[in-house]
């Protein structure tokens, strides 16, 4: 078993100065915690895995491929491997836990 503390996760984040800290890479499946702030551009591209994101915290858009949606606490996302997808009008601290699968190089 492995454990996490999403609080602890994002102060070791913020200490390396960088918007994703992945922290579990396993045969299957990998997971980090993203983070951008109000104003801030969501600079990431397609990815070559399935994504889950779950917000943990904030308030922004996401768009993924055509489609647009607004994401809060608790809204739980599925993107395909291949489509492109970005957050954006970040108006609270975004923070997202992200579920590759298979898992990110």
């Amino acid at each position: 078993m492995k454990v996490f503390r999403l609080d602890e996760l994002d102060r070791h984040r913020a200490d390396e100065q960088g918007a994703y800290l992945r922290f579990l890479k396993e045969r299957s499946m990998s997971a980090g915690l993203y983070a951008l702030a109000p104003g801030e551009s969501d600079t990431q591209s397609a990815h070559e895995q399935d994504e889950l994101y779950q917000v943990v915290s904030g308030r922004a858009y996401l768009t993924v491929g055509e489609e647009t949606c607004t994401v809060a606490r608790g809204t739980v996302v599925f993107v395909p491997a291949g489509v492109p997808h970005r957050f954006h009008h970040i108006t609270e601290e975004l923070r997202v836990l992200v579920v590759f699968s298979p898992p990110e190089a």
